[in-house]
């Protein structure tokens, strides 16, 4: 019988060439899947799903992976010990795993559950400076430094204009037969008292680059180079424009993947996995919609 387990989980992206295998390159998947494959003594390597493939230097401090293991071989990882498997799991995998990749925890998931398709919603941090005297370099892993200060309260109302169900083709990297359309739940931003600006982004999905580029566009808008209003305009144009730029990897966090109730589980999984596309009233007023 195959159960399913989930992981929940942190990692230091800087040293990693993002989520995703690749020959050659070290990556989170890569390695925490080696480690499940040791811990479980499979004569296969372990697959896993996960909630949000991050890119090189990105970081988490909440992401969820699922991985499908056969029953008697996840009872094994007991060993001798009388502690439940998914408990002995995560401590043989703390133990091996290196230092920029924690375990939170480990368990069995409900049915229906799938770390990906499951998911509601997810919610990103980026990090910015824009007073070099004030840059913690114990920090300088996880927060980008920009030129000359920043308009936080222009930068807020940019943001709060992109909110709501849009196509976000202008600000994604588009992949054959992939829609870009999303709910961008929560966009703002706000300066802490250690002066370090931080963008909080929401959204149901995002598309790949999506959450770099949104940063990118209220950026300018913050340094007084570009109207608060033209960020909507970019995304109503629906294609990629140069006045706005992908911002570093490394100023960006997963914090957070909620989801719904078990028992809705495989039905927000459904959801999820059928294609996305605009209300009839909003293909209207878009650009190609003629």
């Amino acid at each position: 019988m195959t159960l399913r387990i989930r992981i929940d989980l942190s990692y230091d992206g800087t040293a990693f060439s993002g989520w995703a295998a690749q020959p050659g390159r070290r990556t989170v998947e890569g390695t925490l899947a080696e480690a499940l494959t040791t811990i479980l003594r499979s004569a296969e390597p372990v697959r896993l799903v996960v909630a949000g493939r991050t890119d090189a230097g990105v970081h988490t401090r909440g992401q969820v992976a699922h991985a499908d293991v056969e029953e008697e071989v996840w009872d094994a990882v007991r060993g001798r010990s009388a502690r439940p498997a998914e408990e002995a799991a995560a401590s043989r995998l703390r133990g091996i795993l290196p230092p920029d990749i924690g375990i939170r925890s480990v368990t069995r998931a409900p049915d229906g559950f799938d770390a990906r398709f499951s998911a509601l919603r997810r919610r990103y941090l980026y990090r910015l400076c824009d007073d070099a005297g004030r840059m913690d370099p114990l920090r300088r892993h996880d927060t980008v430094l920009v030129r000359g200060p920043l308009d936080v309260e222009r930068m807020d109302r940019a943001a709060g204009s992109l909110l709501g169900l849009h196509d976000f083709a202008a600000f994604c990297r588009r992949r054959e037969g992939a829609t870009t359309v999303r709910t961008l739940l929560d966009y703002r931003w706000e300066r802490g008292a250690d002066g370090v600006i931080a963008g909080t982004v929401v959204a149901d999905a995002f598309c790949h680059s999506m959450v770099r580029a949104l940063v990118g566009a209220v950026v300018p808008v913050g340094e007084g180079r570009l109207d608060v209003g033209v960020p909507a305009a970019v995304l109503a144009g629906g294609t990629r424009d140069p006045r706005v730029r992908v911002m570093p990897a490394h100023g960006l966090s997963l914090e957070e993947v909620v989801y719904p109730a078990d028992a809705d589980l495989a039905s927000r999984a459904d959801m999820a996995r059928s294609r996305r596309e605009l209300p009839a009233e909003q293909l209207e007023g878009a650009p190609d919609a003629h």
